[in-house]
C-alpha cells in the first residue's frame, strides 16, 4: 500500500518513535495514524509476515518525502530487493550488488560500499557508483566527488526478524533499495531530477518509446 500504517513503515523496521526519519518534515501524515509510505520497506515486512523463508524478493513502487531538489523528488520511484535464508551472508550481498550495477551500467562501473546506518540493517552501508555523467572525473551531479549514492543497504537487522516472528539466530539475509529514478538519470546523463517530472517536449523528444 502507498497509504501505510505505522507497524509497517516505522515500528517493524525498528524506527522507534522519536526517529529523526519520523519527522514531518520528512513524512507527509495523514488522518487516522496513516501516512505516505516513505520507502518500499514495508513490503519487506509485509513479506515476512506472509511467507516463510527463504525469500527473494522484489519490489517497485512510489514511495513519498518531504524532498525536492536536483537529486531528490517529493514523490519518485523506489526498489527494494530483499534475500533472506539460513545462511546469507555480507559476501553474498556485495556480489549481488556488483553484478547488478555491472549488468545495468556495463562493466567499467565501479562500485564502493561505505559504512552507513540504517536501524533496520546491520551492519548497514550505503552503496555508490562511479557517476556516469562525468564517468568520476567529478561534476555538479556528484558534487566533484566522481560518485553517486544509489541507495541503502546491509543485513537485516535481528529486530526485523523478531518483529515478524522469525528466529535470528536460525535465519539471516540482506536487502537494498535504490531510487529507479536516480539510476534512469544516471544511465542517461541527466543532470537533473527534476528534469523528469515538468514535461518539457524537447527534453522528452530525446527519449524515443
Amino acid at each position: 500500500p502507498e497509504v501505510e500504517d505505522d507497524f509497517h513503515n516505522f515500528q517493524a523496521l525498528n524506527l522507534p518513535p522519536g526517529h529523526p526519519a519520523r519527522e514531518e518534515t520528512d513524512t507527509f501524515y495523514l488522518d487516522g495514524g496513516l501516512l505516505l509510505r516513505t520507502h518500499t520497506s514495508p513490503v519487506q515486512i509485509r513479506t515476512l509476515e506472509s511467507r516463510r523463508p527463504p525469500i527473494k524478493m522484489i519490489c517497485p513502487g512510489k514511495v513519498f518525502r518531504r524532498d525536492l531538489d536536483a537529486t531528490h523528488l517529493p514523490m519518485f520511484h523506489q526498489l527494494e530487493a530483499l534475500v533472506v535464508g539460513e545462511r546469507v551472508s555480507m559476501s553474498d550481498l556485495k556480489g549481488t550488488l556488483s553484478a547488478v550495477w555491472k549488468r545495468f551500467y556495463g562493466e567499467q562501473v565501479e562500485m564502493r560500499l561505505r559504512p552507513g546506518y540504517f536501524p533496520f540493517v546491520e551492519p548497514g552501508c550505503e552503496y555508490d557508483i562511479s557517476c556516469r555523467v562525468c564517468s568520476g572525473a567529478g561534476c555538479r551531479v556528484c558534487k566533484g566527488s566522481g560518485w553517486i549514492e544509489l541507495g541503502g543497504t546491509g543485513m537485516v537487522h535481528p529486530a526485523v526478524f523478531e518483529a515478524v516472528g522469525l528466529d535470528p539466530e536460525r535465519y539471516s539475509g540482506f536487502a537494498f533499495g535504490l531510487g529507479i529514478d536516480r539510476i534512469a538519470m544516471m544511465r542517461h546523463g541527466i543532470d537533473d531530477l527534476r528534469l523528469m517530472v515538468e514535461n518539457d517536449v524537447r527534453f522528452l523528444s530525446q527519449f524515443p518509446t
